[in-house]
């Protein structure tokens, strides 16, 4: 199937600018989704370049593919600071694969602002898997596992991160743990440390442990067979209604965090030396009587 690429750039661009009364006025129900890869992970254990073999690995029976990268902004201008496009040359030319990336803009978690609208979009198009990288994210930051049916979280040997993410949500919430430049002395360790973690829990299933090297193939194709198993257990027809819910619940809080990052916007400076409590009542109120306005 061939993907009119000027129009899916057209609609993502929409969905990306959307206002949140824009997205309110236009949003259907959600459909079906194709199926979404999350990958995760702190700054520099080679996210970008993970992505770009799996994409080239899984597009030989998933195609089309779309990924979309989030970039990290500038806090004040909120304009992308890196090009993850640029990081994935080497399948930026394969007309099955399409790349968009996204500034995170304001959001905390590690994706970006209208990053559900944007997905609806990209449902819109007919692609047969969707892989979604994040912002390097720290130990508390993985709203990613809302959006993706399967959630990779990479790490590197000797990098740092290890620590931090045995504290993190993060680790907990990942289907997939991937030790990437598995040739860089200490991985044995960190694989060792990640499994003992989760045989130390009662009544936790651990994640897989896969071990990626960037000269070899035989850990891509695990961590591919590995993320097929996983899609093949959340793909089921059952769990379907549930996977929908839970992908617009969190369309539904992004648009409610948004429409409450305007408000307060539009505060002036002086309003905060008032009470917490009045400021606050005040942004309810101004709230309810947007939602009650017709747009």
């Amino acid at each position: 199937m061939a993907v009119d690429r000027r129009a899916l750039a057209r609609a993502l661009t929409r969905a990306a600018r959307a206002s949140v009364d824009d997205t309110l006025r236009d949003a259907d129900a959600p459909s079906a989704a194709a199926p979404r890869i999350g990958v995760t992970g702190a700054p520099g254990v080679g996210k970008s370049s993970l992505v770009a073999r799996l994409a080239r690995h899984r597009v030989e029976r998933a195609a089309p593919l779309a990924v979309i990268a989030i970039d990290p902004s500038s806090p004040h201008t909120s304009g992308s600071l890196l090009g993850d496009r640029i990081r994935m040359d080497s399948v930026a030319d394969d007309p099955r694969i399409y790349i968009r990336s996204l500034s995170s803009g304001r959001t905390q978690d590690g994706l970006s602002d209208n990053l559900p609208e944007v997905l609806a979009a990209v449902d819109a198009f007919g692609f047969a898997e969707v892989i979604l990288e994040t912002v390097g994210v720290g130990q508390s930051e993985y709203g990613v596992r809302e959006l993706v049916d399967v959630e990779l979280l990479v790490l590197t040997p000797g990098s740092g991160d290890t620590v931090q993410a045995m504290k993190a949500g993060i680790l907990e919430t990942a289907d997939i743990l991937v030790v990437n430049k598995a040739d860089l002395p200490g991985t044995q360790r960190l694989a060792l440390d990640l499994r003992s973690v989760f045989g130390s829990r009662r009544n936790v299933a651990p994640p897989p442990v896969v071990l990626v090297r960037h000269d070899e193939e035989a850990g891509l194709r695990e961590l591919s067979s590995l993320v097929d198993d996983a899609l093949a257990r959340c793909m089921r027809p059952a769990a379907g209604l549930e996977r929908r819910r839970r992908f617009n619940r969190y369309r539904v809080q992004r648009l409610a965090a948004r429409r409450l990052d305007e408000a307060i916007a539009l505060l002036p400076a002086s309003r905060f030396d008032e009470r917490p409590a009045d400021v606050y009542r005040d942004l309810l109120a101004r709230l309810a009587e947007q939602a009650g306005s017709p747009s």
